[in-house]
This record gives C-alpha cells, sequence and structure tokens, in this order.
C-alpha cells in the first residue's frame, strides 16, 4: 500500500485524485480498464486494510468494511466490469456508511506514454505546481471595488500560501483603502489551511491588552501519531490590516472543505456576516492512497477539524449562513448590506449619504417592475 502525503486539504488531494496535475498532457478521454473477480477482491482488500489504518474514525472504518465485504459477499460488485464502474460503487457504499464526502475512490487514468514511469523530484514537483499556480493567478478571479467602496474578491480556491501568498498580498493590498469587504467563495472547493491563515491575519488581531499578538484559528485532530495541529494567525503581515473593516462571505451548496473552514472560522469569531446558502459539509483533511498494483486511488480522510471556540466542526452539516438567500441572489444581498454597515458606521454626513444613495442603486437592480398596459403604452414612442 502507498500513502502519499499531498497539500494538507481536500483542493490539493483532488488535484491528484482526479488527474488535474500541472504539466501533463491531455489527450483523448481513456477507456476504464477490465476487472475481475480477483482484482475486485484485492483492490478492496488494499482499500479496506488503509482505512482501517488511517481512516480518521477507527470505529466508522470497522463499520465501512463490514459493509463492504457484506456487499462483495452478496455479489454487488459481480457485474461490474470495468474500473470506474467499480470504484463508483465503492464509493457509493463507503460514503452510505460514513457520509463523508471528502471519501472517494477513483480509477486513475495511466500518465500519457511521454511521461510514464519518469517519476518526478519533489523539487520538480514543486517546480510544476508553481508554475500552475501563476497560470491559475492562485484562484483569485476577480478583485476590484464595487459601488460605493465596497472591496470584492471572487476566490474559487485556497492555494498554498507558499506558493499564492504573493497574489494574495497583492489582492489585500488593492482593497487596502475599501470601506467593507466581500469575499465570494460561492464556487471555492477548498485548498490549503495557510491560505486561510494569511487572509485571516488580514481581518482579525489579538488583544495587545492581553499581551496576544495572534489568534487561534483552527485545529485539526490527526489519528495517526494521535496528535493535534494547531493554525494562528499572523503577528505581522504585509499592507494594512482591516480588523475594523465589515466583512461579508458569500457561500453556496458548491462551498466546500477549506472554504468552509474560512466561513466557519469568521462566524466563529463574529468577525463576518455569512450571506448565500449552506455550505456542503467537508471538514477532514484527506491525503492521496494509491492501490497497489492498480490505476486506483482513494481521497482518504485522515483527521478532523477542532475549531477552539465552538470545539466542533461543519463535517455533515455545514455551514448555516446569517442571511439565507438563493446563490444567484448573494453579492447583491451582501453589497447593499455592506453599504448599510458603511452608512451606519460613518460619521461624516457625506459618506453616510453617499452609502445609502449607492444602496438604493444596488438593492433597486433586482427589484422586477411590473406596468399596466396604460403605463407601458405611455412609454411607447
Amino acid at each position: 500500500m502507498t500513502l502519499r502525503s499531498s497539500w494538507p486539504f481536500s483542493f490539493i488531494a483532488g488535484l491528484l485524485l482526479f488527474g488535474a496535475v500541472p504539466g501533463l498532457a491531455q489527450g483523448a478521454p481513456p477507456v476504464p480498464p477490465a476487472v475481475s473477480a480477483a482484482d475486485r477482491a484485492a483492490i478492496l482488500d488494499d482499500l479496506l486494510q488503509a482505512l482501517e489504518e488511517t481512516y480518521v474514525f477507527p470505529e466508522t472504518a470497522e463499520k465501512m468494511t463490514e459493509f463492504v465485504r457484506r456487499q462483495e459477499k452478496s455479489g454487488a460488485y459481480d457485474a461490474l466490469s470495468n474500473l470506474e464502474d467499480f470504484t463508483e460503487k465503492v464509493t457509493e457504499d463507503l460514503r452510505s456508511v460514513s457520509h463523508d464526502l471528502h471519501l472517494r475512490v477513483r480509477w486513475s487514468p495511466p500518465e500519457p506514454p511521454e511521461v510514464a514511469g519518469q517519476e518526478p523530484s519533489p523539487e520538480e514537483e514543486a517546480r510544476r505546481f508553481a508554475a500552475f499556480v501563476r497560470r491559475d493567478n492562485a484562484c483569485f478571479r476577480k478583485v476590484e471595488l464595487l459601488t460605493g467602496n465596497v472591496g470584492y474578491v471572487k476566490l474559487d480556491c485556497f492555494m498554498p500560501a507558499s506558493f499564492g501568498g504573493a497574489t494574495a498580498v497583492a489582492a489585500m493590498g488593492f482593497l487596502a483603502g475599501a470601506d467593507a469587504l466581500i469575499f465570494d467563495l460561492r464556487d471555492n472547493g477548498g485548498g490549503s489551511p495557510s491560505m486561510i491563515q494569511l487572509l485571516t491575519s488580514y481581518l482579525v488581531t489579538g488583544d495587545p491588552a492581553r499581551g496576544e499578538e495572534t489568534i487561534h484559528l483552527n485545529s485539526f485532530y490527526i489519528r495517526n501519531g494521535d496528535r493535534t495541529d494547531q493554525y494562528w494567525t499572523q503577528a505581522w503581515v504585509p499592507g494594512t490590516r482591516m480588523t475594523e473593516v465589515p466583512v461579508f462571505v458569500l457561500t453556496s451548496g458548491e462551498t466546500f472543505s477549506a472554504a468552509e473552514e474560512f466561513t466557519y472560522n469568521l462566524k466563529s469569531l463574529k468577525r463576518g456576516t455569512i450571506v448565500g446558502e449552506t455550505t456542503g459539509g467537508g471538514a477532514h483533511p484527506v491525503n492521496r492512497h494509491t492501490v497497489e498494483g492498480y490505476p486506483v486511488v482513494m481521497s482518504l480522510p485522515f483527521g478532523r477539524a477542532i475549531n477552539p471556540i465552538t470545539h466542533t466542526n461543519w463535517e455533515g452539516t455545514g455551514v448555516t449562513p446569517d442571511v439565507a438567500v438563493p446563490a444567484a441572489d448573494a453579492l447583491r444581498e451582501a453589497h447593499g448590506r455592506a453599504l448599510g454597515a458603511i452608512a451606519d458606521k460613518a460619521t461624516d454626513p457625506e459618506i453616510q449619504h453617499g452609502a445609502r444613495f449607492a444602496r438604493r442603486i444596488v438593492e433597486g437592480r433586482g427589484r422586477v417592475v411590473a406596468l399596466s398596459a396604460a403605463e407601458q403604452n405611455a412609454f411607447v414612442g
């Protein structure tokens, strides 16, 4: 068995698991290979052993093993003659017991001939990943000032700060003069906690009166080794902290994993208003497990998040928004509320008036005005 360490959250493991590895050539979709009864048995033996050794909850791993063995004995897998169908069914069965959306088994298509058998060195992997992050702009899709001096960040993943930190610093520097901030995580499927540390460090700070320079954001309990890793804000960040600026986070059902941690942390700290839909509900860091002798990989949860305030996490429940609206309406709703917060906070009458006027414009964009036939005729010509 091979348990390969990956970046400490689901996004990076997802890159490996779903074949989106930077630098690999893209060709015609490969055909999933056939599997025999002996193949299925060997793959299940490997997967279940890995689960029993590493899965975050040992008792759940035992229950998954028992269920899959019953399925195997009943012939539930006998008609699944290719790896894709077989691994999808195994995933379905494992999730029916664990309800863990981070847990997934998948057929891993072979590498193109030109790179097959050429295992890259750690330095080469880092170089290729850094190039991928640069081309992808570290998942920062849009950074702009909206009407009324409201900063807006569209962020679709949390890249490791060691690779995407400079982009994050540039984004926060651009928005340093904003009177409110909106983080749009509606399409964010996760990533690395190090980027969460960096971005959150601009938004919160410790209490100097109590000698605090940093704030404890989150911990991960790791089953193997029975240890707990803590994540704190940074004592210093490049540029301007924005600890008094109203913050809004946009969410959807697709907001997942690290994006949920960022949201959950701010909600627990009472530092942000969450606007949108309940998030996906995945709080377990993962590694990539490769089945020995077969092109099959498993996204294997090995730990769980523990918030220092709530002493729990969002696994299976998601993060509930403070303002529940359809995801498609979340930006307009948050923008209007941000402008209201600016007006309430401002002491300058000109800023108050401008923010309230801008709010009426923003909120008016979403209203459908019904006109009578007579009113419509009045506009004709």
